[in-house]
């Protein structure tokens, strides 16, 4: 009998379109993706209508467990995915910061445990983000590009 993957769902949040290029290009590498919507905060939108884009994304989520994604720690983005963790937290995760290289990490490991991905995420995110440097800088010099 084949098993049946119960995927989280995975929404992305951010100022502007970030989030769907986000998506968009994360496909790109890792093909299409179920359940992974985005929520984004345009410049005339206020707190109201980013907590209704918000209730739809969850409303729309196949999965009872949801992972948000949001650009900026304390932005109104996560400050409004804040309101769905505090509504339910054992099934709802928050990580900011979020980049490409992240959310391609998570959509392989998303039939996972949400609290088995979110600390999987958090032990390879400083991974994510890396400073290209030029083999003489590697000797120990502190010259800048």
């Amino acid at each position: 009998m084949k098993r049946v993957m119960n995927l989280v769902s995975i929404i992305v949040a951010s100022h502007g379109q970030l989030a769907g290029a986000l998506i968009s290009t994360s496909e790109m590498i890792a093909g299409p993706q179920k359940d992974v919507s985005a929520v984004t905060l345009a410049p005339s939108d206020g707190i109201k209508d980013l907590a209704e884009k918000f209730a739809k994304a969850k409303q729309a989520a196949a999965q009872k467990e949801i992972l948000i994604f949001a650009d900026l720690w304390g932005g109104s983005p996560f400050n409004a995915a804040t309101q769905l963790v505090a509504a339910d937290p054992k099934h709802t995760a928050l990580i900011a910061g979020v980049n490409l290289p992240l959310l391609i990490e998570a959509y392989m490991v998303r039939d996972q445990e949400l609290s088995k991905i979110v600390t999987h995420l958090n032990e390879i995110s400083d991974g994510s983000i890396k400073q290209f440097k030029m083999p003489d800088q590697l000797d120990g010099e502190d010259d800048l590009l």
